[in-house]
């Protein structure tokens, strides 16, 4: 197993600062944010992020991205890009300079489903849309990732194995994703065992980061709306402890990448204490890892 963050966790620092910081912590190594932003006077999460690279001309800046990455003593576990599966250019775009690249692997996107459409036809396209990512996939050597997301049309373990019925499991894979999951579907109760065994070969990549459910104040009539918001891992309800038993149990070795989206502690300390919360929850679930505590 090995422990990655994904940049866009980091908006005040550029790539190489933030290369210099993690290699200086012990991860081994980063999912870069791939993306063409929007510009922003303040760094943010969605807007402004200094460690996102952009698709656009992506390819032509391999030697920034290998300077950040391997320069920096890092591995790439993957690109976090956002071509919408439909897209089809876009996606040869993304595959492309991930193969350039050599990061073997990318995240493309499939769509939310907004109130009042059509779960089924959604569905159906992406699939013919998915076919289609494959054969790009294929194409470059490289494998897309589509990500078990809330709000979405691939938002639980089964759907996402649905959607996969059929195609190459060499070409796309899933992102299986705690935090995610949280907010919307999973499988499995106090477990997440059966979610992630049933992909079976789908089960390609893992994204870690925690949410909580919080009432609002009641409504007249009594009735209470919920909203969700992003938490530290060792406070959400997602239970990370049970996860990394999951993953072990299903014999995943892979690359486990945090995402976090608080705020309430200082950065470099945040991700200090995310790597250093993981490895121990990773070696409490019977995991052997090499370097610090």
């Amino acid at each position: 197993m090995k422990f990655a963050l994904f940049s866009g966790s980091t908006p005040e620092w550029t790539p190489l600062e933030l290369a210099g910081r993690l290699k200086a912590q012990g991860w081994d190594g980063v999912e870069w944010r791939v993306v063409d932003q929007k510009p922003s006077a303040e760094p943010g999460f969605w807007a402004g992020n200094r460690a996102t690279f952009p698709l656009t001309g992506l390819a032509d800046l391999a030697a920034d991205v290998a300077a950040a990455t391997q320069g920096a003593g890092l591995e790439h576990a993957g690109i976090a890009g956002y071509a919408s599966v439909a897209d089809h250019a876009e996606v040869e775009s993304l595959l492309a300079a991930t193969a350039r690249l050599r990061a073997r692997r990318a995240r493309v996107a499939v769509p939310k489903v907004p109130p009042g459409s059509s779960y089924d036809a959604i569905f159906k396209q992406t699939r013919a849309d998915i076919a289609a990512v494959s054969m790009i996939a294929r194409r470059h050597g490289v494998k897309a990732l589509i990500q078990i997301h809330h709000g979405n049309v691939v938002s639980t373990s089964s759907a996402a194995l649905r959607m996969l019925d059929g195609i190459d499991p060499e070409t796309v894979g899933v992102i299986h994703d705690l935090g995610n999951m949280t907010i919307e579907g999973r499988e499995g109760l106090n477990t997440y065992t059966p979610g992630m065994a049933m992909l079976g070969p789908y089960f390609a990549h893992v994204h870690v980061k925690n949410a909580v459910w919080k009432p609002g104040p009641p409504q007249a009539d009594g009735t209470v709306d919920w909203a969700w918001s992003w938490a530290p891992l060792a406070s959400g309800l997602g239970d990370v402890k049970s996860y990394m038993r999951s993953l072990q149990e299903v014999g995943y070795e892979g690359w486990v990448t945090v995402e976090n989206f608080t705020t309430d502690s200082p950065l470099e300390a945040r991700i200090a204490g995310d790597l250093a919360y993981l490895r121990a929850a990773a070696r409490e679930a019977g995991y052997t890892l090499t370097g610090a505590s």
